[in-house]
């Protein structure tokens, strides 16, 4: 149960206990009970090595969260569902050593990306960009370099897990040999005080949490973003919290690219691609242009990085030169960046 969650009637909530992720759904019922005070709450979920199929357990999961609001105690159905479902960790598996299985789907453009089914109506990734506006391209950023990203949010909590999902699908990585230096970007999904510990250890992550006593623990997160202010008190980052000419423009194009989308489905009746597909292969196809100069540039023999190639890569040379330093610094890349004045990174 998150933390306000007597304050509706029902959510769903992904999380991370240990080395597993687990899906719960919550309701809550108003009865006639002074030992109850007025109120029965309950919440049912399960565990597993990979989030990336809870979601087929999602309707079940509702069913018997309100089964147990009306028959409190009676887990046969339960039961049943653990002995035929139930799988055996394997031994050492721990909150460091366990690695989720991630299933990878193809698409019709033969990129991959992480199977998460919505069941949102109009799609997560839709959703988070028409909330973000603009400054999607700075969670882009902060996301790309392996930020500790903290989403606070009232409950419900349900569809803000999905925006921890969207903010890590927007540094998805697809070349071999990048990221081998930087950090790991998990998605925890909602946490809590419980899981202050586990954080502190914590190089990169994005998580959500209904609890406003987190952004007073600033040693916990580099980033914090409260409904659509996205704010750090890191001083080095603070530059890239401006949406520059080039994330203006990128935006446009993003627009561009939805509007003809649906312009198609609506004349031609194709409906082989959806919005969720398209803004996903987008940030995957800016993050390869970007990390396709870097390692051309790397392998040429002055080694160096011109406001040209940050042109080239959709940046703006002057707006982007911190983001720029930044990553090369994340990934391990020994180049030299010159665009006004020389500056070794």
């Amino acid at each position: 149960m998150a933390s306000g969650s007597h304050r509706v009637q029902s959510d769903f909530i992904y999380f991370r206990k240990g080395g597993f992720y687990g899906l719960a759904c919550f309701a809550n019922m108003p009865v006639e009970s002074e030992l109850e005070r007025g109120a029965r709450m309950k919440s049912v979920g399960i565990l597993s090595p990979s989030y990336t199929l809870l979601y087929r357990y999602m309707h079940f999961l509702e069913n018997q969260v309100r089964h147990q609001l009306e028959i409190p105690g009676h887990y046969t159905p339960l039961e049943a569902f653990y002995e035929d479902k139930k799988g055996v960790a394997p031994t050492g598996v721990g909150p460091r050593n366990c690695q989720p299985t991630v299933h990878w789907l193809p698409t019709v453009h033969k990129h991959l990306y992480p199977e998460m089914k919505i069941t949102h109506p109009a799609g997560c990734m839709s959703q988070f960009i028409k909330f973000f506006g603009e400054q999607i391209f700075v969670l882009w950023k902060f996301a790309l370099l392996r930020k500790r990203i903290l989403i606070f949010s009232p409950p419900p909590v349900g569809v803000v897990c999905y925006r921890v999902y969207c903010c890590c699908c927007l540094a998805n990585v697809n070349i071999s040999g990048v990221g081998v230096t930087a950090p790991e970007s998990k998605p925890f999904f909602y946490v809590n005080v419980a899981d202050i510990q586990s954080l502190d250890g914590e190089g990169s992550y994005v998580a959500c949490t209904t609890e406003k006593i987190f952004e007073q623990k600033q040693n916990l997160y580099d980033v914090y973003v409260d409904n659509q202010n996205v704010k750090t008190h890191r001083e080095y980052l603070q530059p890239l919290l401006r949406v520059n000419s080039a994330d203006k423009e990128k935006y446009r194009r993003l627009n561009d690219q939805r509007q003809l989308l649906m312009y198609t489905q609506e004349v031609d009746g194709d409906c082989t691609s959806c919005e969720e597909d398209l803004f996903i292969l987008f940030f995957m196809e800016l993050n390869h242009r970007i990390f396709q100069t870097l390692l051309e540039v790397a392998a040429s023999q002055d080694k160096t990085l011109t406001a040209e190639h940050a042109r080239s890569m959709g940046l703006d040379p002057q707006g982007d030169r911190t983001f720029l330093m930044n990553l090369l610094e994340v990934y391990g890349f020994d180049l030299m960046l010159v665009i006004d004045n020389p500056c070794c990174a």
